[in-house]
């Protein structure tokens, strides 16, 4: 990827499945990671095995429904590695239910982590890369924000906000050199599905659903988001900005 080595790249959710593997892969291109977590022994242990295999990261513990923690994790980060050259908005968190049966209380936790926290960190991170005129945002969304997803209703809400704020944020800063787009996974080996297939009547039925609806025949797995993440925060993606890509294997083919 054309432009990373020595970047300093922050992802958020560092620690968890896509996001270890997005650090994994960025930190392999050259860049000095920065791998925010809410968990700091998840993050550390991500940055630890960057570091053992030759790279350059830094764990930061980053509470993103905090804005006052997120600018302690941004300022601590940008002291380690450098000014933030590309953020990746990856943390979220869901709970499946049909939408009548959630309460207030799952809302606001749905809604502080998967929009407000990105808020956050766009906030503390846009201006600093205005006034340098360069910065590469990499937005994780979800199908389930343009076609829907039963049992994800207000996930799916989140997820819809985040895309249509990225459009907006990639047109408002376009001329200060500021790309902004977003991938959307598919359904990917990680944890929260590990979650969602253990709650079901008959877990390997569902897994079994999941791969024969898929095109490619195949569950996505942690690295074929990070390399879409780690192309979207790269000078090979420099002439686009605003767009929506799905990494799914086919389930989805939105125009």
């Amino acid at each position: 990827m054309r432009n990373l080595n020595d970047k300093t790249v922050v992802i958020t959710g560092g620690g968890g499945g896509i996001g270890s593997a997005a650090c994994r892969r960025f930190a392999h291109e050259g860049a000095k990671v920065a791998v925010f977590d809410l968990n700091l022994e998840a993050a550390q242990k991500v940055a630890s095995g960057i570091r053992e295999a030759g790279g350059i990261a830094h764990a930061f513990r980053c509470d993103i429904t905090d804005r006052a923690a997120v600018d302690q994790a941004v300022a601590a980060a940008e002291a380690e590695l450098g000014p933030i050259a590309v953020l990746v908005n990856n943390a979220g968190w869901d709970v499946f239910k049909p939408f009548v049966k959630t309460v207030p209380a799952e809302w606001d936790k749905l809604i502080a982590i998967n929009l407000t926290g990105a808020l956050h960190m766009l906030h503390a991170v846009l201006p600093g890369m205005a006034e340098r005129r360069y910065g590469r945002i990499v937005n994780v969304a979800s199908d389930a924000a343009r076609g829907g997803s039963s049992g994800e209703a207000v996930y799916s809400a989140c997820k819809g906000g985040l895309v249509a704020l990225s459009k907006t944020l990639a047109r408002e800063h376009a001329r200060q050199g500021i790309t902004v787009n977003v991938v959307c996974p598919g359904p990917t080996e990680t944890a929260l599905l590990a979650g969602v297939v253990e709650g079901a009547r008959d877990p390997a039925k569902l897994l079994e659903a999941f791969r024969s609806a898929i095109p490619l025949g195949r569950l996505g797995q942690p690295d074929d988001l990070a390399s879409a993440l780690a192309f979207f925060g790269s000078d090979d993606a420099g002439f686009i900005t605003g767009q929506v890509i799905s990494v799914s294997g086919g389930l989805t083919m939105h125009g």
